[in-house]
């Protein structure tokens, strides 16, 4: 009764309209002292979230994404990608999903990696005939690519809750990326082959092919710094996010010069906002996350979950349906937030691998992102584009669909997540 009073508690504030991170702290604080517990806890769950090496990669990959944003990274992948496969039936889609990737290895924020290669692609795309439901679609749901292919500021999150490691998690989240890559390519394909709405377009030169791509090397090449380092072991993904943030400067500034000192005072400043928001979110989660754990909450969970669900398939498919319907109503992060702490003591009892689900909920909270009416990738597609929140939403029902097929077979064939991190 408790744990259903609480959550109820939890929903109303949020309804109410209550900002997330005081939502979770507030009623974290007040259970602390309706339980008798010492009120002390609050400022120390708050100077433990915010006093951690761990998410230090929070804002240094914000700012990194933001610098790369505002230095224009996005226009050069994207020209480099469009140049070698523009040609193809809906090459041009199908550059944008690899430029949603290759920025996605950079930057770790889906909403960075949407509202840069949307505002290149976007007009392109348009202007050769693909109908403009589905473009906004194709970049909202592209955006999500942010959070699954490492670096992931979610994964770094989900790692601090659970106390797993970011690098096998980095590492997991391979395998899906590429297949959700594949996926979206392949309908992009079927898409352009099936309609006539496209326009075609010249084979590029190899002259632009060749200049082009010299242009986006060294972008690609900070990503492939990135995900190298962290999986050699050179450096620890906190560390991985400084190296990336100096790369970034020194790309935007020295190489490609396009980084002005008003662009870097606006990634700055738009850094600082965005981090301050998820380190108070993460903050008020880790108080309510101590309130219900010594009111038993999660212990008692676990043990209902375990003896409710002889399977893991069934549990998996209640959380999906779960997930799905908060996405309605709530982001991404909040619902990491809200959820695994509870979620987490019930995995090994019932057989489920902690990494295995991490990349379930990352998949899962990436159709949050592009969920009505809360995702955010839609309000992010919206303002780039200038359009209707109607015609994004309309978009991305195609890719909302592959992203189930992903978790899907995901769960049929768990050596897709597990393989590179413990067998590789």
């Amino acid at each position: 009764m408790t744990t259903v009073f609480i959550l109820l508690a939890l929903f109303a504030l949020l309804a109410a309209g209550v900002p997330v991170a005081f939502a979770l702290g507030g009623l974290g604080a007040a259970l602390l002292l309706v339980g008798g517990f010492s009120p002390l806890m609050v400022p120390q769950g708050f100077l433990s979230t915010i006093d951690n090496f761990v998410l230090l990669a929070v804002p240094l990959f914000l700012l990194m994404s933001n610098i790369l944003l505002r230095g224009g990274v996005g226009h050069d992948l994207f020209a480099a990608v469009q140049a070698w496969v523009g040609h193809l039936p809906g090459g041009l889609a199908v550059a944008t999903i690899f430029s949603c990737g290759i920025f996605a290895a950079i930057s770790g924020s889906s909403v960075a990696t949407a509202a840069t290669i949307g505002t290149v692609a976007i007009p392109e795309m348009i202007k050769h005939g693909y109908p403009r439901n589905m473009v906004l679609g194709l970049l909202a749901a592209g955006g999500t690519l942010g959070i699954l292919i490492p670096p992931s500021i979610p994964m770094i999150v989900y790692g601090f809750i659970t106390e797993e490691s970011v690098i096998q998690l980095f590492l997991a989240g391979i395998g899906p990326g590429f297949l959700l890559i594949a996926l979206f390519v392949t309908y992009a394909i079927l898409h352009a082959i099936f309609s006539k709405d496209y326009g075609k377009r010249e084979k590029a030169s190899w002259k632009v092919r060749r200049n082009t791509s010299i242009r986006a090397l060294p972008s690609i090449f900070l990503a492939i710094v990135v995900i190298t380092g962290i999986y050699f072991g050179v450096f620890t993904p906190t560390e991985a996010a400084g190296v990336g943030f100096i790369c970034a400067i020194i790309i935007t500034t020295l190489v490609l010069r396009t980084l002005t000192i008003e662009k870097l005072k606006l990634a700055v400043v738009e850094s600082m906002v965005t981090t301050a928001t998820i380190l108070l979110i993460v903050a008020g989660a880790k108080v309510f996350g101590k309130a219900i754990t010594l009111y038993r909450i999660p212990q008692d969970l676990a043990t209902l979950i375990t003896t409710t669900f002889t399977e893991p398939w069934g549990f998996i498919l209640v959380m999906s349906l779960v997930l799905v319907l908060m996405g309605l109503f709530l982001e991404a992060l909040s619902m990491m937030l809200i959820m695994v702490p509870v979620l987490a003591p019930a995995l090994l009892p019932i057989g489920i691998d902690p990494i295995w689900f991490g990349i379930f909920f990352v998949i899962m909270i990436e159709c949050a992102l592009i969920t009505p009416p809360i995702g955010l990738n839609l309000y992010v597609i919206q303002s780039v584009a200038k359009a209707r929140m109607g015609e994004v939403a309309s978009g991305v029902w195609p890719f909302l669909i592959i992203m189930l097929v992903t978790v899907f077979i995901c769960y049929l064939w768990q050596d897709l997540v597990l393989y590179i991190p413990f067998k590789l």
